[in-house]
């Protein structure tokens, strides 16, 4: 299920004497079974977009198509119901969607709001709280009395028992540990890959942008600036620079050896991409001041 949005713009508290423009025609394109990343400095209208992507917003001028549904500013919650179920949002503090007393509770909540029986709900909940990490003994406990991690697991378990079609993330690894960053990000990568879910990835960590993503929407100042590969995104480090977005740490790597004489015009975007461009540099006789 593709999404795309055509000449939308935004204002906060439109007509008011608090009125905010946030976006400004933008045009994209979210491709159905696609990893896609949005990048920009805070307040480019990243999180803007993550909300229209799902109808929490809808768009003050243009329209937001998703799948068969146009959105506009006409439209009313009745027209956008079906998508919140198509499209799932995972904000950046779980707490935001945390609220019953159980976890199981929790989760099974979503998919019983659309009609979804008791034993069914719950057995989908049972399913996603597995996949994300959530053991069984944890199941009758409060979220609350979980750690920050596992808080944003039963979010994350929360969404995915909608069984949405497209899973929009805001900064989902912000303030986890290492290894809690990888082990989510290599979720989020095995549903996209197994279950053909189409991710969007709000981040300003350009490492997970390069490793994970086939797809980059640059934002800068309610405005889509730049868009393509991460390849053809990070080609320009220069401009990256000037932006302040900085680069895969594979690439700035690769940035610091052709300044001392290596001779290549790879951009490796990941760390397997990185040492095949070593071997292959050692094997054809590379200089050694490169090494």
């Amino acid at each position: 299920m593709g999404i795309t949005l055509k000449n939308v713009s935004y204002t906060y508290q439109a007509g008011t004497p608090f009125e905010g423009p946030a976006l400004f025609e933008v045009n994209l394109e979210i491709k159905d079974g696609s990893y896609t990343a949005l990048v920009g400095h805070t307040g480019s209208g990243k999180s803007t977009i993550l909300q229209l992507l799902n109808g929490l917003l809808v768009p003050t001028e243009g329209s937001v198509v998703i799948d068969d549904v146009k959105i506009t500013s006409t439209s009313v919650n009745k027209d956008i119901k079906q998508v919140r179920r198509k499209v799932g949002l995972v904000f950046q503090f779980a707490e935001s969607q945390i609220f019953d007393e159980t976890i199981l509770k929790d989760v099974a909540f979503g998919p019983q709001n659309f009609g979804v029986s008791k034993e069914d709900a719950e057995r989908v909940a049972r399913e996603k709280l597995t996949l994300v990490g959530i053991s069984e003994e944890l199941f009758e406990r409060s979220p609350f009395e979980l750690s920050g991690g596992q808080m944003r697991r039963v979010a994350i378990a929360g969404v995915l028992a909608m069984q949405p079609e497209v899973l929009v993330l805001d900064e989902p690894t912000a303030g986890l540990d290492p290894k809690g960053r990888f082990e989510m990000m290599e979720m989020f990568a095995q549903l996209q890959r197994e279950k053909g879910i189409t991710i969007v990835l709000v981040t300003h960590q350009m490492n997970d942008v390069s490793d994970y993503a086939d797809y980059v929407i640059v934002c800068e100042k309610g405005t889509v600036v730049k868009t393509g590969t991460p390849e053809e995104v990070f080609a320009d480090a220069a401009w990256l620079q000037e932006k302040q977005l900085g680069l895969p740490s594979t690439v700035q790597f690769v940035e610091k050896l052709k300044a001392k004489g290596f001779q290549t015009d790879a951009r490796p975007m990941n760390l397997d991409a990185l040492a095949d461009l070593l071997v292959s540099h050692s094997k054809n006789g590379g200089d050694a001041s490169a090494r």
